[in-house]
This record gives C-alpha cells, sequence and structure tokens, in this order.
C-alpha cells in the first residue's frame, strides 16, 4: 500500500475528470458504495473457488463477531447497493464508481495490496448492442488519454450450460494430462477448471494450445449473440483479436468477456477487462437481470500515460501528466509588501488564477530562481517602496515583453493580462 502524493495525484485527479466526463456523456451517474462489506457478499458474488476469496481477501471479524471483508472489487458491492436501495425496479441502471480495492497479492509496479479501479455497470442490459456499447466506452476513453498501442481482445464464455458442457471436456481432457500441468493447476482441476486457462505458467500455456476451447461448446444461440457483438464492434470500426483462451478470474462472467492490451509498457499489459454477468444479480437476492460492466486499474494505467508520454512528449498523455504550471508567482519582501500581496493573490485567485505566494521572505533574487523554476509565465513584484505607492510590477518570465508597472486594484485588467496567451 502506497501513498499518492500531491505531484502524483494531479495525475490521477486529470484521469478521473477524464472519465467523469466521458461517463456523463454516455448516461452513467456516479454511485459510491462502502470499502468494507460483509464477507458473504464476496463468497457468493465473486466465487469461493476464485483466488480472490481463497487467497487475497482481506478479512476479519469486527467488535460484533461478523466476518467483514475490504472491497476486493466494485461490482458485487454495486450490485449490493441497487438491490438495497431499489434501484432496479426504476428500469436499466447505467452505473460508474472509482476508488480504493484491497487484495492480498504479491507487490509489483502497477499493482499494490490496496490499489484503485475506475469502472461501469449497465445493470438491465440485455442485448448484445449494450456490450458492444460498453466496450466502445472504454476504447474511446482509453484512446481519449492518449494511449497506444491499444489492442481489444475478445472471447464468448457462453451460457452456464455452455460452460458446463466445455467443462466436463476441458477437465476430461487434462486429467488423461495431469502429470504435465504446474502446481496451481491441479489444485484448479477439481475447483476452478477454466481458470487453468489463464495459467502464466509457460509449460501449461504450451500444453493448452492443443485443449479443447469453449467455442466448440457454445449453442447456436450463444454463437449468434457473439456474432452480433462482433458486428457491432466491426461497424464502429474498432478492430478486436478472438482470443479463446480468454477467462476473467471472477466467476460471474458469462458471454462477452474482453480485456484491452496496450504494448506501451514494452509487453503487452492489460490495462481495463470486463464482459457480462447475467446470474449475478439473482445470486445476490434479486431476481433474473442481465448485465455488463468493466474495470481498469488506475496504477497500470498511469504507468502506460507516463509511457506514452515519453513517446509522445507534446500528446495528449504528455498533457495529462505534465504538472500545472500557474499563471503567476508573487515576490514580495517587506513587512507592507507581504499584507499587501496576501490581498492581491487573495483577488487574482478569485477571479479563477493560479497564483503562487512566495512566503519565504527571501532576497529578489532567491525569490525570482523560485518563479523561473515553478514554471509560471508572470512574476509580480511587490516590495514596500511597490506597496507604498499602491502599485505592483509585473514581469513576463516564459516570453518576450517590457515589465511594466500596475495599480494594485486594477485586478480586473492583470487577469486580462495573465490569462492572454
Amino acid at each position: 500500500m502506497v501513498d499518492l502524493l500531491p505531484q502524483v495525484l494531479l495525475r490521477w485527479q486529470a484521469v478521473e475528470a477524464a472519465a467523469r466526463i466521458h461517463f456523463q456523456r454516455s448516461g452513467f451517474g456516479e454511485i459510491r458504495t462502502p470499502l468494507m462489506e460483509p464477507t458473504d457478499l464476496f463468497c457468493r458474488g465473486i466465487g469461493e473457488a476464485t483466488d480472490v476469496v481463497g487467497k487475497e481477501m482481506y478479512t476479519f471479524r469486527d467488535r460484533g463477531d461478523r466476518s467483514c471483508t475490504l472491497r476486493p472489487e466494485g461490482t458485487a458491492s454495486v450490485v449490493r447497493a441497487a438491490l438495497q436501495h431499489g434501484l432496479l425496479t426504476q428500469g436499466p441502471q447505467k452505473l460508474w464508481y472509482a476508488g480504493p480495492m484491497f487484495r492480498y497479492e504479491r507487490p509489483q509496479a502497477g499493482r499494490q495490496r490496496q490499489f484503485h479501479q475506475i469502472g461501469v455497470e449497465w445493470l438491465g442490459a440485455s442485448s448484445p448492442r449494450s456490450d458492444v456499447e460498453v466496450i466502445a466506452l472504454a476504447w474511446d476513453f482509453l484512446a481519449s488519454l492518449g494511449v497506444g498501442g491499444l489492442e481489444l481482445q475478445l472471447n464468448s464464455l457462453g451460457s452456464v450450460d455452455d460452460r458446463k458442457a466445455f467443462r466436463t471436456a476441458l477437465v476430461g481432457w487434462l486429467e488423461q494430462r495431469v502429470d504435465q500441468l504446474d502446481e496451481d493447476s491441479c489444485a484448479r482441476l477439481s475447483t476452478n477448471p477454466l481458470r487453468i486457462l489463464d495459467s502464466k505458467n509457460k509449460a501449461t500455456q504450451l500444453l493448452l494450445e492443443s485443449a479443447p476451447t469453449l467455442t466448440e461448446s457454445l449453442s447456436p444461440e450463444s454463437r449468434s449473440r457473439f456474432d452480433a457483438v462482433q458486428h457491432g464492434l466491426t461497424t464502429l470500426g474498432i478492430p478486436f483479436r478472438l482470443n479463446h483462451r480468454l477467462v476473467r478470474g471472477l466467476d460471474y462472467y458469462c458471454h462477452t468477456a474482453f480485456e484491452i492490451t496496450s504494448d506501451q509498457l514494452g509487453a503487452q499489459a492489460t490495462v481495463c477487462g470486463g464482459g457480462r454477468y447475467d446470474g449475478l444479480i439473482c445470486q445476490l437476492g434479486g431476481v433474473e437481470t442481465p448485465a455488463v460492466g468493466w474495470a481498469l486499474g488506475l496504477e497500470r494505467l498511469l504507468l502506460v500515460l507516463e509511457e506514452a508520454s515519453k513517446a509522445e512528449p507534446t500528446g495528449r498523455a504528455s498533457q495529462l501528466t505534465r504538472a500545472p504550471k500557474p499563471d503567476a508567482y508573487l515576490i514580495n519582501r517587506g513587512f507592507q509588501a507581504e499584507q499587501a500581496a496576501l490581498v492581491l493573490a487573495r483577488a487574482l485567485r478569485s477571479q479563477g488564477l493560479t497564483v503562487e505566494l512566495d512566503s519565504s521572505g527571501a532576497a529578489f533574487g532567491k525569490q525570482f530562481k523560485r518563479a523561473d523554476r515553478c514554471g509560471a509565465r508572470f512574476a509580480l513584484v511587490l516590495g514596500d517602496e511597490e506597496a507604498g505607492r499602491d502599485e505592483v510590477l509585473i514581469k513576463p518570465l516564459l516570453e518576450k515583453g517590457d515589465e511594466s508597472t500596475w495599480a494594485i486594484d486594477a485586478i480586473s485588467a492583470m487577469v486580462d493580462l495573465l490569462q492572454s496567451r
């Protein structure tokens, strides 16, 4: 778990602001759920045989001897909230969320035990077109940030019956080759065999190249649905690659499953993933309700954006990751000047300008060096002599121009100058 310092948070806030705009344009409203939920919510929703529930959750008993868990993902909490507050009685719900999640994983670049996600959930959406719409939302959002090397990987997990048929075929095939499986895959064979398809073990991956695929077990209805999703993406001009080994790590997924990756970090790295989960709402006590959604990890996304900004220094990603520069740096020294500087800084800030007020009392030369380092376009200079005349000196720092003297109460005129480009 890591601290997020001011310079880093500027980038986070820029990404979150861009996400908010995209979601609002698509009719998604924000929802915020508690960080802690009853453990049973995730056991029922995610699946007890998953790695998340079995190995990664932060679970404890509170003073009332209730089993509580820090949320490891957002979907189950959003569904619980929608059921608890009767949102689904009002028709389909388009919701988005952002915030910290918790999993006891091995920390590495872009992955911490407290991590942050942005996600969308469309509850009550059943058509293949809704799958296409949420995928397009994710694709367009990432593209708007300047993320390069995007690839959409697509698969169908079929219906419950499809997966039962596939599970039987896969388990039978793997049991004949159990001596070739890695230790984790052997353990999953009796609990969650579909997760073997997502194994990172190279020998197991090589073995699975000859294994049965879920596509072979899809019913005609599931095939038709998957074809409609592919057709919709093609209509929108969003390229995709079929990946018949793609499975999501949570039990509630069905039919469409997808991941969006980027090669911005060198190798293909997943930045967003999701799919359809028509059975989850019923599992959590509601009526049978279709749903689709996705989530992306902010830590991984920020790493990708850092690389994108290096690759294209003047691009969109660079603009997002660059710390904003103040409009003006207010240099001041002397008792009367310091009082006047407080008043002036407040007045300019109230007009929407970003003004950095030097409070060091250091010599003018040192303050000018700080003004240059911070990247401000103008320096405002106030000494006791200027303050005594109710004046301020304005000096351009980043572009050619002469310094000029202004009446200290000429706020509107100063704003026009400082905002000029």
